[in-house]
């Protein structure tokens, strides 16, 4: 029996980006949203500064650090105290960002180490953003490299 059509992939490709390319050409241009839409219910978000003292945190890391060292690292590390606990910067970056607290403290480890540990605590940063919440990072022990270098991403 004979092809009555040929067909090729190559042909059948071009004609489908063609098509594709042909009608993102005739779509409208994207318009900046009207006076109703910039005040009606879209009042953006608004932050007070009213970020908690940076002794608040220092719970929520210890147990924090012990359930991630537990969980995911197989350690029986945990934070046994803290010292020289202080503030580093509060609202570093433009006013219209989510305020936040950057703090330091020493952290005494169970297996007799002493580590700095960075954090920040921030405003609305919370479950659903409701409540403040912290972000951390002890030196040495970043084992993912999520702060890396030396918990440089976690200081302002």
């Amino acid at each position: 029996m004979r092809k009555l059509f040929r067909t090729s992939s190559t042909s059948s490709l071009g004609a489908a980006f063609g098509l594709l390319a042909g009608l993102l050409a005739f779509q409208p241009a994207a318009q900046a949203a009207n006076p109703l839409e910039m005040n009606f219910w879209l009042s953006g978000p608004r932050y007070d500064g009213d970020v908690p003292a940076c002794e608040w945190a220092l719970d929520t890391i210890s147990s924090r650090f012990s359930s991630k060292e537990s969980k995911f690292w197989n350690s029986g590390l945990q934070i046994t105290g803290f010292s020289d606990v202080r503030e580093i910067a509060f609202r570093p970056r433009p006013s219209d960002v989510i305020p936040r607290r950057f703090c330091t403290a020493h952290a005494m480890l169970s297996d007799g180490h002493a580590r700095q540990v960075h954090y920040s605590i921030i405003e609305d940063g919370g479950l659903a953003a409701y409540g403040p919440d912290v972000e951390w990072c002890v030196t040495g022990l970043d084992r993912n490299w999520a702060y890396n270098p030396a918990c440089k991403a976690a200081r302002p």
